[in-house]
């Protein structure tokens, strides 16, 4: 909710369709998902308005290996979603899905998600609904060239928050 009330104070023209949201974060995705890949980290940044109302995103913050913890967007008047990568390929972790954690820190934030894998899907968060999905599939970014289609088993297309806890658990 605390991103919500300065977005009252953008010109009505200002505010992006998600179409937009989307075409920006897989720009960033692009360029950031090899570098990723290649140092084996997870890199993560916020997406968002300026002061002059253009959709931006902030410069990534380089994590490590299992998370990310963005710096505070100091080019971002009003964030409207995070983004993150999942590093390279790795038979021990689940990393072709947001994981639990990723939900449940946008949530706090009060923002909504974007997560790109090894297998080079896009994925996106909807707090609102505690919902993830996936917006295109593998191969949409550029992917690991060591990754293994299906090594952990069928992922589905969306999964509700509690569902997608009990899949990495299993």
């Amino acid at each position: 909710m605390k991103h919500l009330i300065p977005l009252l104070l953008l010109p009505v023209g200002a505010l992006a369709q998600p179409a937009d949201e989307q075409s920006l974060v897989m720009g960033v995705f692009a360029s950031l998902q090899p570098v990723s890949i290649r140092e084996n980290v997870e890199y993560c940044g916020y997406v968002g308005f300026d002061a002059a109302g253009v959709l931006i995103a902030s410069p990534p913050t380089r994590g490590d290996e299992a998370s990310c913890l963005s710096d505070d967007p100091q080019n971002i008047a009003v964030i409207t979603a995070s983004y993150h990568t999942h590093g390279a390929f790795t038979p021990d972790y689940f990393n072709e899905v947001p994981s639990g954690d990723d939900m449940e820190g946008d949530e706090e934030e009060g923002i909504d998600g974007w997560v790109a894998t090894p297998g080079g899907r896009l994925w996106y968060i909807d707090t609102t609904d505690m919902v993830t999905f996936q917006v295109c599939g593998l191969g949409c970014l550029p992917s690991d060239a060591d990754f293994v289609a299906g090594d952990m088993g069928i992922v589905a297309d969306s999964y509700a928050y509690d569902d997608l806890v009990k899949r990495l658990e299993e």
